[in-house]
């Protein structure tokens, strides 16, 4: 899948980046017809899980948006595609 990463005020590594591409690649079992999709990673300044991911997938009609906190950006990136999995799942329901 198209996937683009966007660090916010930092340089995020391509271990990290690979990480993500690979956990957002994986929704695509779950639907094929995930267009593309936009990661937003920001590092918070307060308080131990200040690592946040912003997930945004596109499908034929809609878009799917997922955001979680985490003590790692790993960890934040696993309860997003994990709530987007979800998402998914409801969006085929309804026949789409």
């Amino acid at each position: 899948m198209k996937l683009q990463v966007h660090s916010i005020h930092f340089d995020a590594d391509t271990k990290l980046i690979d990480f993500i591409q690979k956990k957002v690649d994986k929704l695509e079992t779950f639907y094929d017809r995930v267009v593309d999709g936009e990661v937003f990673l920001r590092i918070n300044n307060e308080g131990v899980e200040n690592k946040t991911v912003e997930i945004r997938v596109k499908v034929p009609g809609s878009q799917l948006f997922a955001k979680e906190q985490a003590r790692s950006f790993e960890a934040a990136t696993d309860l997003a595609t994990e709530a987007l999995r979800n998402q998914i799942k409801k969006f085929k329901e309804k026949g789409h």
